[in-house]
């Protein structure tokens, strides 16, 4: 049985006080709470302060372009089912290179889970306004103030994820058990992650989260599975911000679909270049 320092990485280098420390103890936590060992999970990340949780933790790795950890990790599930697959992004990283990207996951529901680091600006790059910065959030890049943000869980629900969720790094525990949540679930997951960035975020800070953020389970009725009253929830924002599971479907997964899977992982299945050498054949 796995250990949380079984899941010990390198030193860490992000700034002292930073929401990635949440992030990554939720995440060992939540792996070790699951009975996961370190080979049975690939990571994959982008770029940016997010794209280096991997580091610090251990298991399969895989890091990719900036925008683009989705399509090397289902790649790799769909070439091995059996892999817990998890890609960590920013929220640059997610929903500004990677956008496009993140549309097409979510409506073939491929089983995968998405940790989005949310801290609402580009920190590695010194503090640039991102796709999630609050209208009018004054940066080096938008001194008279950022654009309307993306709203990351509402385009998650109408664009076919089948559980997506808000967690907050100032509450481990809570997190934690999302991320349970996320990785057992079979099909597209996306977990948004509220994160305060120390050094360059100041307005979205720990005490600001903490007068806002409650939670889903302790609403009376909320429902999950009504699309239209996750809809609602997702557009709250300001005063309250619920965290939780927001919205839940079922459907077929991507790899269900492929026949190719029906007799097992692809790297389980013989190769026969035979095959191969027919194809080549009619192609010539």
């Amino acid at each position: 049985m796995a250990t949380i320092a079984d899941y010990a990485g390198i030193p860490i280098a992000w700034c002292p006080g930073c929401g990635n420390f949440g992030i990554l103890n939720s995440v060992k936590r939540a792996l070790v709470e699951l009975g996961m060992e370190p080979h049975q999970i690939l990571l994959v990340s982008g770029i940016g302060q997010a794209g280096k949780l991997p580091h610090y933790t251990k298991g399969n790795v895989f890091n990719s372009l900036h925008g683009r950890p989705l399509s090397p990790a289902i790649g790799a599930k769909i070439a091995n089912p059996e892999l817990k697959v998890i890609a960590i992004s920013g929220d640059g990283d997610a929903y500004g290179e990677g956008g496009n990207h993140f549309l097409h996951t979510m409506r073939r529901n491929h089983d995968i889970t998405y940790l989005v680091h949310d801290n609402q600006v580009y920190a590695l790059t010194k503090g640039q306004a991102s796709p999630t910065s609050d209208a009018g959030f004054v940066t080096k890049t938008t001194p008279y103030g950022a654009a309307p943000p993306v709203n990351p869980i509402a385009l998650a629900i109408v664009s076919g994820a089948t559980l997506v969720s808000r967690g907050y790094a100032g509450d481990i525990e809570h997190l934690a058990g999302l991320i349970k949540t996320s990785i057992s679930h079979k099909g597209f997951s996306l977990l948004d992650i509220l994160q305060p960035c120390v050094s360059f975020n100041h307005k979205n800070t720990y005490n600001w989260y903490r007068e806002r953020v409650y939670k889903l389970e302790n609403e009376a009725g909320y429902d999950p599975t009504n699309k239209a009253l996750a809809l609602a929830k997702a557009e709250e924002w300001g005063e309250r911000i619920p965290t939780g599971v927001i919205y839940r479907q079922d459907r077929l997964t991507y790899d269900e679909q492929i026949p190719a899977l029906k007799m097992g992982p692809l790297v389980k299945q013989k190769i026969d270049p035979g095959l191969a050498a027919k194809l080549l054949d009619e192609l010539l």
